[in-house]
């Protein structure tokens, strides 16, 4: 039984799936299905056509994939949270990761924050360095 029009339906929905999300997931195993369709026209048997499209697959997504993220992604617009790294926020409501209370102002909007330590409270008026964002707290630490 020739395969051939499975491969090319497979090549069809990985590139139709890649198209719709952008976002680098299957265009590795069109690729391996693109060979495997190959395969099938010369009238290889069913395990190789599968074995080939494994193969390429996985070669395709561990070669080329860091690269092709680096290159996709490098002109990715940070979201308003990940922009907030490295910024200076005021403390507006003290910080005290014992009680878990805490906020900040930081570009006119007021954030719930904690600090990167324990044990430590920072009162309200401090000046802060925003060091990383966990859920939808600031993490801060005091600024040197």
């Amino acid at each position: 039984m020739n395969y051939t029009i499975f491969w090319l339906v497979a090549l069809v929905l990985f590139i139709a799936i890649e198209i719709a999300t952008m976002g680098l997931t299957t265009i590795w195993f069109a690729g391996g299905a693109l060979l495997a369709v190959l395969a099938a026209a010369l009238g290889l048997p069913l395990t190789v056509q599968i074995v080939l499209f494994f193969i390429i697959s996985f070669v395709l997504l561990y070669f080329t994939r860091p690269m092709a993220v680096k290159y996709f992604n490098k002109d990715r617009v940070k979201t308003n949270a990940e922009s907030l790294v490295g910024k200076q926020a005021i403390v507006i409501g003290e910080i005290d990761n014992l009680q878990g209370i805490g906020q900040v102002t930081v570009g006119g909007m007021e954030w719930s924050a904690r600090g990167s330590a324990d044990g430590i409270k920072l009162p309200v008026g401090s000046v802060v360095n925003i060091v990383a964002i966990n859920g939808v707290k600031l993490i801060v630490e005091e600024k040197k």
